[in-house]
């Protein structure tokens, strides 16, 4: 079974802050990437650097079906964030990464547990995968990802 289903934010945060997404095999054995995000993140070409950073890792993993997403689900999010729900529900995989406001609350909503790109950054830095986390929110929002100061405050407190 998956730990983690992962959306579109924090895979574009991750390979921003990182360069790659190395960190994801050293803290997680399976992350299940639904094919609705992969096929969001592909539309910037194979050769964007999230696409081969997905590549180079081995603990993600792929579905080659698409999610039959509800309805109600599919009218309150995008494709991505939906998928990523139904997944981990269907999947009975008990956290989601979701770096989107409106997304964290309806998996909240759907009894998820609920982390995005910068608290997997601060996992990676508990168990020394992460040096500086700093640099990392400074890549990100070099890379036009937006970090409120509360949130970027609390992590460098963290």
């Amino acid at each position: 079974m998956p730990d983690l289903v992962v959306n579109t934010g924090p895979i574009i945060g991750l390979t921003a802050a990182l360069g790659d997404l190395k960190i994801l095999d050293s803290i997680y054995e399976e992350i299940l990437l639904p094919k609705e995000v992969f096929d969001e993140l592909s539309a910037g070409g194979k050769d964007c650097a999230e696409i081969r950073a997905i590549d180079a890792v081995s603990c993600v993993r792929i579905p080659s079906e698409f999610q039959k997403i509800p309805v109600l689900l599919g009218s309150e999010l995008d494709k991505g964030e939906a998928s990523v729900i139904q997944a981990a529900i269907q999947q009975q995989v008990s956290v989601v990464a979701i770096d989107e406001k409106q997304g964290r609350r309806i998996a909240r909503l759907h009894s998820l547990k609920v982390t995005g790109s910068i608290g997997i950054l601060l996992k990676g830095k508990r168990n020394g995968f992460v040096s500086d986390l700093e640099v990392c929110l400074d890549r990100m929002q070099a890379q036009g990802i937006w970090i409120s100061r509360e949130l970027r405050e609390q992590a460098l407190a963290d």
